[in-house]
């Protein structure tokens, strides 16, 4: 009786902390997507390409390498869910959202690094699992880099936007 009691209960908290590793997962899942939604308005209009060749004939006066990257940890319920999908295969959905917010923060951050940049040429992202076993993913981390390019401020330039 006294070992059913304490298996219930190593059930029940193991239970109890899965499903507070959803919500708090979910909640910072969620408030990170408005920060890089928020953020990614901000950059709109600010050209980020992965062409490798400047099709622009203005003068350019500094063009240097950028790079921006990212480790998310995944949360207890996502490792969980993983687990079990893994039994009867297909797609870990719960590992999509992860990878795109490791991307798009990346890029963010390339951005943010590099704030007098007109144009950024020949992005690249890469992703690599950084912690966790070979049955667990444990955190993800994603670099992002490219050329940033300023162009010149010539007088021609200056003439034509007027």
């Amino acid at each position: 009786m006294e070992h059913s009691l304490s298996t219930g209960i190593q059930l029940s908290l193991s239970f109890i902390f899965i499903l507070l590793g959803w919500a708090v997962g979910k909640k910072r899942e969620s408030r990170h997507c408005r920060d890089i939604n928020r953020r990614e308005q901000a950059f709109r209009n600010l050209p980020v390409v992965t062409t490798k060749h400047l099709h622009d004939e203005r003068p350019v006066e500094r063009a240097h390498l950028v790079h921006g990257s990212v480790v998310i940890a995944v949360d207890a319920f996502k490792v969980f869910t993983s687990s079990l999908r893994k039994l009867v295969g297909g797609e870990m959905r719960g590992y999509a959202p992860l990878l795109d917010r490791a991307r798009r923060e990346a890029i963010l951050r390339l951005i943010e690094s590099a704030p007098d940049a007109d144009l950024f040429l020949n992005l690249r992202i890469e992703t690599s699992k950084i912690s966790g076993s070979a049955q667990k993913m444990g955190s993800v981390e994603a670099i992002a880099y490219a050329t940033a390019i300023r162009f010149s401020a010539s007088p021609a330039n200056d003439a034509i936007s007027s």
